[in-house]
C-alpha cells in the first residue's frame, strides 16, 4: 500500500464530445428532479460543489501545478464541464447521505446508473464523433490532499475519544463509506466504460489510479463537509426557511445520529 500510495498516479479520461452532451441533459434531469422534490438546499450545496472543483481543477491543478493537459478540446470550458458534473454530482451525494434521505436508495442509483451507462452510451452513438483526451498528474499534490485528509479525520477522532455522549458522536463509518464511496462509484464506471486511464495498458496503473484516488481524493472532504452540513441543517431546511426552533452544532449530531435511512 505504500508504493502504491507513493508513486506517480496518471489520471487520463478519453471521451467523444458526445459524452459531455449526454452528461449535461443528466445534469439538467437530475436537478429538476431534485427541484421537484424541494430539495432546493441540495442544489444550492451541489452548485458550490461544482465552483469548488473548478477552482481546484483549473486554478490549482491547471495554473498553479501546471499537471493538467487537454488533446482536442479547450481546456477551461472542459473543467468547466467536468467541474460541474462532478462537483454537483458528488456534492449532492454527500448531502443526501448526511440527510439519510427517505429516498437514499433511488438518489444513489440514479447516479451511479448513469454513470455507467454514460460511456457506453457516447460510445455506441459517438464513434465518430471527435474524441478528447485529458489527463494530470498527482505527484505535486497529493501529500497536500493527504494534509487534509489526517487533518479532518484526526479531528474527528480527537473529539470523539473525548466526547462521553456517545450521541454526540461523529459518526465515522458513515463519513468513511460514502467519502470512499463516492469517488470510486465513478472512478470505477469510468474505467469500466474505457474513458478512465483507456491509453495506459498497463492494468497495475490503472488500478492504483482507482485505488488511490478512492481513498484518497474525494474522501479527505467527508469530515468537512459533515460539520457543514450539521451547522447549516442545524439552522435552516431544506426548502431554505429558518428551523422553527434553532439547535447548536453538536444538538444538530446528536439528531443526525438519532435518524435512520427511511424508506
Amino acid at each position: 500500500m505504500t508504493t502504491l500510495l507513493l508513486s506517480e498516479i496518471v489520471a487520463q479520461r478519453v471521451f467523444s464530445r458526445l459524452y459531455i452532451w449526454l452528461d449535461l441533459g443528466f445534469l439538467a434531469v437530475l436537478c429538476a428532479l431534485l427541484l421537484c422534490k424541494k430539495r432546493y438546499l441540495t442544489v444550492l450545496w451541489g452548485l458550490a460543489g461544482g465552483i469548488l472543483y473548478m477552482i481546484v481543477d483549473y486554478g490549482i491543478f491547471h495554473l498553479a501545478t501546471h499537471s493538467r493537459s487537454i488533446e482536442g478540446g479547450n481546456l477551461f470550458w472542459v473543467l468547466l464541464w467536468m467541474s460541474m458534473s462532478y462537483g454537483f454530482t458528488n456534492f449532492v451525494w454527500f448531502w443526501l447521505w448526511y440527510a439519510k434521505d427517505k429516498h437514499l436508495l433511488e438518489w444513489s442509483l440514479l447516479i451511479v446508473v448513469w454513470w455507467i451507462a454514460a460511456p457506453l452510451l457516447a460510445s455506441t452513438f459517438g464513434a465518430n464523433v471527435p474524441v478528447i483526451k485529458i489527463m494530470r498528474t498527482t505527484g505535486s499534490y497529493h501529500g497536500y490532499m493527504a494534509l487534509i485528509l489526517v487533518l479532518g479525520y484526526g479531528a474527528a477522532i480527537a473529539y470523539n475519544l473525548f466526547q462521553k455522549e456517545k450521541s454526540k458522536r461523529f459518526p465515522l463509518l458513515w463519513m468513511l463509506s460514502i467519502g470512499i464511496l463516492v469517488q470510486f462509484a465513478w472512478e470505477f464506471s469510468l474505467l469500466l466504460g474505457g474513458i478512465r486511464s483507456a491509453e495506459i495498458a498497463d492494468w497495475g496503473q490503472k488500478i492504483t489510479t482507482l485505488v488511490v484516488n478512492s481513498l484518497l481524493e474525494t474522501n479527505l472532504g467527508a469530515v468537512p463537509i459533515f460539520c457543514i452540513y450539521a451547522l447549516v441543517t442545524s439552522r435552516f431546511t431544506e426548502q431554505l426557511k429558518k428551523r422553527d426552533q434553532k439547535i447548536s452544532f453538536l444538538e444538530r449530531v446528536q439528531e443526525l445520529n438519532g435518524m435512520r435511512v427511511r424508506g
